[in-house]
């Protein structure tokens, strides 16, 4: 698909805009709001060209999916860096590389600007599946997506509730959503992905192409889980949090949202 590879470029582009802004001290968590709302530019976009067999409408709704998640998630992050700037992660990088700061930067947005791309490619083979619409699969997808989004806007505000009382000053929240797992925005995030590998792979399994978009709910588990997400939060959290971060590891999950099993005689 030539629109797929055309989306790469834009894509560097915006990142390069991106470290443009946050190799300032105080400006890099804007880095995470530039990159969600790239995604879901660039992403609604390529759903929209033409495609030979695709439905119109198909394309159509994938695009209001995939911007709706961009709109969601990129308004939040904006909302939270307007009071803030910084983000923990950027700073303790800024910390580690030094004076190499900035060129080291310019890479790693870029190593994100190809991360993007891939998510693309998984919106772009859920919007050009071939066959009619809706089918099953379709509405399964949907709804996902609006569970994934409405789970992942419902454990940002019980966070932000949480942080808003001064007498949780210090505390690590581990209530609601936040009591089942440390991290139930990354899993939502996760989830999200699933909703495109479900449309393009599509009721009867039997195009083939749409069995890449796996990769995207594959590539962006493997992102939160061990590079990009939780261990670089948690070192935070463990710096900042201390002891209290450590009991809630040692009684809530990482990732998946379920209640963890006591041994016999744990409290």
């Amino acid at each position: 698909m030539l629109i797929a590879l055309l989306c790469l470029p834009a894509l560097s582009l915006i990142m390069a805009m991106a470290w443009w802004i946050a190799r300032e001290p105080g400006q890099s968590g804007w880095t995470d709001v530039i990159w969600s709302f790239a995604v879901g530019l660039v992403g609604a976009l390529a759903c929209l060209v033409p495609a030979g067999g695709a439905s119109q409408h198909r394309q159509i709704c994938v695009a209001i999916m995939v911007a709706f998640w961009s709109l969601r998630l990129g308004a939040y992050i904006g909302v939270r860096t307007a009071g803030h700037g910084d983000d923990p992660r950027y700073a303790e990088l800024r910390k580690t590389w030094g004076a190499q700061f900035s060129s080291r930067l310019f890479v790693f947005l870029q190593i994100q600007a190809f991360a993007a791309w891939l998510l693309v490619l998984c919106v772009v083979m859920a919007s050009h599946r071939p066959g009619p619409f809706p089918r099953w699969s379709d509405l399964a997808g949907l709804a996902v997506l609006l569970i994934a989004v409405a789970g992942e806007g419902l454990a940002d505000a019980q966070l932000r509730r949480f942080r808003s009382l001064p007498a949780n000053a210090g505390q690590v929240c581990a209530s609601g959503l936040w009591g089942l797992s440390r991290h139930p925005n990354y899993f939502f995030e996760w989830l999200g992905w699933i909703a495109y590998a479900i449309i393009a792979i599509g009721p009867n399994a039997d195009w083939s192409p749409g069995w890449a978009a796996l990769s995207g709910p594959v590539f962006i588990y493997w992102l939160l889980v061990h590079v990009s997400g939780i261990p670089p939060l948690e070192a935070h959290m463990l710096r900042s949090r201390g002891d209290a971060f450590r009991r809630v590891q040692s009684r809530v999950n990482a990732f998946w949202p379920c209640p963890r099993h006591r041994n016999a005689g744990e409290p």
